[in-house]
C-alpha cells in the first residue's frame, strides 16, 4: 500500500501523458498492446474513461500507471490497467481502480466487466478484494503465452435498493 495517499494523484488522461502510457505498456508484459491512436480515440470518446496515476516525486512528477475503461449504457469494461514495475505493490492500481469505479458508478454504470489472465495472481487478488466475482472462463483467450482468461464482474450498489 501507499505509505501516504498523497503519493499519487489520479486524474484524466491528457495528450502530454501519451509517452508515459506507451512506456508503461512496453514495460508491462502480458497486457494488451495498444497503439497511440487507440488511446487517443478512447480519450476522445464520451463513453471512454482513460485515467492516469501521477506520482508526486521529490524531483518531478511522472505518470506511473493508467487505466482504460469503456462504457455502453449501464455496463462498462476495464480494457487495460497497468502500473510501472518500479511502482508496483504501492497501491497505485488500487487507486486507479477505485477512481474508475467511482466515476463509472456516477455515470450510471451498474456492472463493470474485465478479463484477466488466470495466472495473474496479483491482479486477481486485487479484483476480488474489490468484490469482482467470477462469471466465466474464456479458453485460450490470451496469446504469447496461450492462456485462459477469467471473466469477472463487479456489480455496483444501486441507490435506494
Amino acid at each position: 500500500m501507499l505509505s501516504d495517499p498523497a503519493e499519487v494523484i489520479i486524474k484524466p488522461f491528457s495528450p502530454g501523458d501519451m509517452d508515459y502510457l506507451l512506456k508503461i505498456q512496453k514495460a508491462c508484459k502480458g497486457i494488451a498492446a495498444w497503439r497511440t491512436c487507440d488511446y487517443e480515440q478512447l480519450a476522445g470518446d464520451p463513453r471512454g474513461l482513460l485515467l492516469v496515476a501521477e506520482s508526486e516525486g521529490r524531483i518531478s512528477q511522472e505518470i506511473v500507471g493508467f487505466s482504460a475503461c469503456y462504457r455502453i449504457e449501464a455496463d462498462a469494461e476495464l480494457w487495460n490497467i497497468a502500473v510501472s514495475p518500479a511502482h508496483r505493490r504501492r497501491g497505485v492500481a488500487r487507486a486507479l481502480l477505485s477512481e474508475a469505479c467511482q466515476r463509472l458508478s456516477g455515470l450510471g454504470v451498474l456492472k463493470l466487466f474485465l478479463e484477466v489472465r488466470e495466472s495473474n495472481l496479483p491482479a486477481t487478488e486485487l479484483y476480488r478484494s474489490f468484490g469482482f466475482e467470477p462469471l466465466a472462463r474464456r479458453k485460450q483467450y490470451y496469446q504469447n503465452p496461450r492462456e485462459d482468461a477469467l471473466l469477472l464482474v463487479l456489480k455496483f450498489p444501486q441507490p435506494g435498493v
